[in-house]
């Protein structure tokens, strides 16, 4: 079954790639970094590990998503991947524009594997090839305790759900 999401109600996006569950191994990935180094889920191994995901640091709710999992990141004790396809450039701007040092961003503008591996390519549309908005929450194991595909690219995820998996999982 095909999974999709919407963008402002009107424009349903389609999902490419492999989903992913509560249960499943999370699939390792490799972005860039600020510095322009790897990054790699693999690591952060034997951490709890929110994965939040965003289409664009540059929009709304995709900053008010990661400045909120970057206050979080801050005041507990796991790890916050935002993952998107912005450039690190722009990534690195927005987190000196907005304080943000709790939260680890990564780019997959280079290898565009990580949507695939985690089935949220949005495959066509006005935001192909971005990263739908979800949350996963990989515990110590590497297993994924929480996952939120949010249905409605416009808004934002269930914040209090994600940050009670990731404690519940520390």
């Amino acid at each position: 079954m095909a999974r999709t999401v919407t963008l402002k109600g009107d424009t349903t996006i389609n999902l490419a790639g492999t989903a992913v569950g509560v249960g499943d191994t999370a699939p390792d990935f490799a972005g860039t970094g600020l510095d322009l180094g790897e990054v790699k889920l693999s690591d952060y191994a034997g951490k709890v590990v929110i994965v939040s995901t965003v289409p664009s640091l540059d929009t709304g709710i995709c900053d008010l998503q990661t400045q909120r999992f970057n206050q979080e990141a801050a005041a507990n004790d796991f790890v916050v991947l935002t993952v998107s396809c912005d450039l690190p450039f722009a990534m690195k701007r927005w987190c000196g524009a907005t304080d943000s040092e709790a939260v680890v961003c990564v780019s997959d503008f280079k290898s565009r594997t990580f949507g695939q591996a985690y089935g949220l390519e949005m495959a066509d549309g006005p935001l192909q090839s971005l990263i739908a908005r979800s949350v996963i929450v990989v515990g110590k194991d590497g297993k994924i305790v929480y996952q939120e595909l949010v249905p409605e690219i416009a808004q934002e995820p269930d914040y209090d759900a994600a940050i009670a998996a990731a404690r519940s999982a520390g």
